[in-house]
Order: structure tokens, then sequence, then C-alpha cells
């Protein structure tokens, strides 16, 4: 449980999302490294509680979501997990593409793009038990990476600035923090599902503290360093270079071990082999999430739908890469609008209305529409959909800024849409509970 989630993390996946925070809202060093450790402290909670759903009711996270979306209400979140976690898939491909496509001329991150792809269709393909064994390696080489690049540029590092370069603003700050935050809360609707096969007579508790050390030991060091080369890159010319026009994570990445010589271009290419380490259990995700959506694909052979992920991903990482930064921050944000309320309504379902395990009933009514322990979905349903007007108002993309966010406060939109979906859930289960009752 430990090391698939330390895995997928300590994944330069991790290094370019904490990268966002200089590169598109100007953060310096000291703002972003507080940003990130403050984030990462209260986001990691999230995906670690998800995690002890897997063992202790032995359901993925879709199939779960029934008990608090209903049977067909749970078609939402499934449609909505296929097409975000696809989008996911696309940002690891970019940056594992662009990471190996950094390490020879005669390389490109097109090509790097494909090859990351296979890989990840690779394992997955092999299927659950794979998945595990490889995660229990993977960290391996990005964890040596890391300190040599730590060693042979940190005497860069420390001399440089610390400061914002130009004055920032709270709403920055704020839209930095909701953006690194969803890259790591994006894992709630994956976590309960490679926890299926564990003991469920386990406790929860040690579960979660397994899990949560798992997501933090791995996301902070990784977006400290991500935070601290981007922000370094205008002052130190080869680092720039690297990076490009701003959309090169691998670029930097290579140009940061460059002075490792042939060991550094030896570790820039493992970096990006192993960046299936986050991406593989999206894809297996991915596959089992469209096959909640209907009898009709659960049918289906798994791998089928993983062959059609690939096909889909890596043409739209090849475009993608070209803004790269763009397509990240837009992703990451449509990924959180409906998170928010999806992790509100699964939690509130389970602290407020069931309390215990036991009162799941999983084996009698996961599958049964009509089941009195199912939820009919009508008050999950009226509660993301009545969530829509205050995500529009506080969300702040490049083709809309809501006059919430325009005010200064930044995109709080999740942010907002938990709170609310929290109190308004709770309302309309009660109500739900007493319809159905009557």
């Amino acid at each position: 449980m430990f090391f698939v989630w330390f895995a997928a993390n300590i994944n330069v996946q991790a290094f370019g999302a904490a990268s966002v925070g200089p590169a598109v809202f100007g953060l310096g060093m000291r703002t972003t490294f507080l940003t990130c450790v403050v984030t990462d402290l209260i986001a990691c909670v999230f995906p670690a509680y998800f995690a002890t759903f897997g063992p202790k009711l032995g359901t993925r996270a879709m199939v779960h979501s029934r008990f608090s979306w209903g049977y067909y209400g749970a078609i939402i979140p499934s449609i909505l997990n296929v097409l975000t976690m696809q989008g996911y898939l696309i940002i690891n491909c970019i940056i594992g593409g662009q990471t190996l496509g950094a390490v020879s001329s005669h390389l490109n991150a097109t090509l790097g793009i494909v090859i990351t792809g296979l890989i990840s269709l690779a394992v997955t393909f092999c299927g659950y038990q794979t998945l595990h064994w490889y995660e229990m390696l993977a960290w391996m080489p990005n964890a040596v990476a890391i300190i040599v690049m730590l060693a042979v540029s940190g005497k860069t590092l420390v001399s440089l600035p610390v400061e914002d370069p130009t004055p920032v603003s709270a709403a920055s700050v704020l839209t930095f923090a909701a953006a690194l935050a969803v890259s790591v809360v994006a894992w709630c609707p994956i976590t309960p599902d490679y926890g299926i096969f564990h003991d469920h007579k386990t406790s929860s508790m040690r579960i979660f503290i397994y899990a949560y050390l798992g997501f933090l030991l791995s996301s902070v060091p990784m977006h400290l360093v991500g935070a601290a080369f981007t922000a370094a890159a205008p002052y130190v010319p080869a680092w720039s270079a690297g990076l490009g026009n701003g959309n090169n994570v691998g670029g930097l990445i290579a140009a940061a071990l460059s002075g490792a010589g042939g060991f550094g271009k030896f570790l820039v290419v493992c970096m990006a082999l192993t960046t299936p380490s986050a991406s593989t259990p999206t894809m297996y995700t991915v596959c089992t999430s469209f096959m909640t959506i209907s009898p009709v694909f659960a049918r289906i052979p798994r791998f089928i739908f993983a062959i059609i992920s690939t096909a889909i991903l890596i043409p739209v990482a090849i475009v993608g890469a070209t803004r790269f930064y763009s397509t990240f921050v837009q992703i990451l944000s449509f990924i959180g609008y409906w998170l928010g309320p999806f992790i509100a309504i699964v939690l509130t379902e389970h602290i407020v209305f069931r309390r215990s395990w036991a009162a799941y009933d999983i084996m009698g009514a996961w599958d049964k529409p009509r089941h009195p322990n199912l939820a009919r979905g009508y008050a999950a349903v009226w509660t993301i959909v009545s969530a829509i007007g205050l995500i529009v108002i506080c969300m702040s993309q490049e083709w809309w800024t809501g006059p919430v966010a325009a005010a200064g406060t930044g995109d709080i939109a999740m942010i907002v849409s938990f709170a609310y979906s929290v109190v308004m859930y709770s309302v309309a289960r009660t109500l739900e509970q007493r319809w159905v009752r009557s």
C-alpha cells in the first residue's frame, strides 16, 4: 500500500505539477515551497482516507460510489472519471515523452510520448498483481535521480534569490494551491482500486497511515524540487534553455542532471521510462471505471479498453505537448471541478449516514438498482447539479473567469463546491431516506 502511492508520486509528473507555480503564476521559491508543503499536508489526507475503502469493502471506487450516488446515478462519476483519468494520462505521457526526448538529439518528445504510452499499456495489460510488483521497484531510479540532481546543482540553487521575482497576488497563490491540490486529490477515485485484495481485517488506521505516508513522503520532495529548479531556471542559462519556451519540463530535468555526465543521461532515461508508475494505475482505473458505466461494458475484456485508451492518449498528448502548461492547468482544473462534489458526497455518506463498514452490505446490494441498502441517487445528482452554479462563479480559466474569482480570490471552485456539497448532500440525503421509507 505504501509503495504503490510512493512510486506513483515520486515521479516527473509531480515535478511538473509544482513547476506550475513559478512557470505560470510567477511565484518565487519561498512562496512556492510554503504553498506546496501546506497543500500536500492537507491534500494527501483525502486519497489516503479513500484507500481504506478498498480493503474494507472489496470494491473499486466507482462501484462503491453506488452506495451514495445510486446504481444509475453512479454512471455520472464513472463517465467523469474515465474522462479525467484519460486527461491525467495525457499529462503523464507528455512529461515522460519530453523527458525521454531531452536525452539525445536522435529522440524527440513525440517518440517519447509513444514509448511512454506503450509501456503504460504493457504494465496495465499484465494486470493487478504485476502492477503492484512494478510499483515496488519503479520508485528507485527516481529517488536516485533527485538525490544526484541536488548533489550536482545544489550549490547553484542556494546561491539564487528565493523571493518572488515580481509582486504576486493572493489569487495567484490560491489558484496554484488549488491546481496542486487537484494533482493529489485526483487519486481519490483510484486509491480504493488497489487495496481490494488486501486483508479486510486490517486496521483502517494502519491502511490510512501507510497510504498517507506514501503520498506525503513522495509528493513533498518532488514538488519542492520541481518548484526549486523551475524558479531558478531564469537565472541559469542552461536550465532556461532546457525549459525552452516554458513548456518542456523534461528538458529542464535533463539540463539539471547534465552535470553528472553520462550517468545523468542514464538517470534521465530511467525517470522517463518509470513515468508509467503514475500512468499505469490511472489507465487501469480508466478500464474498470468504463466497465461500471453499463453491464454491457462489463462484459468487454479489460484489455480492449486499455488499447482504446492508449490509442486516444498518444495523439492527443503529442498535440498537447506544444502547449504543456496550458494543457496541464486546464485538465487539472476540470478534474477539480467535479472531484470537489464527488469527494464530499462519498465522505458524507460514509461518515454521516453509514458510520460503519457493516452498514454497506456490499455482497447483497452493489449490483441491484432497487436494493434498500443502495442509495437512490437523487440526493447526489441534485447536489452536483446544484453545485455547478457555484463552480462557474468561482472558477478561473483562460476562457472564463467567474465574478468571485475575478474579485481576487483566485480559482477556489473546488474548495467552495466541496464545502457546499457536504451541507447540501446531508440535507438532500436525509430527505431522500424519508421519501424512500414513505
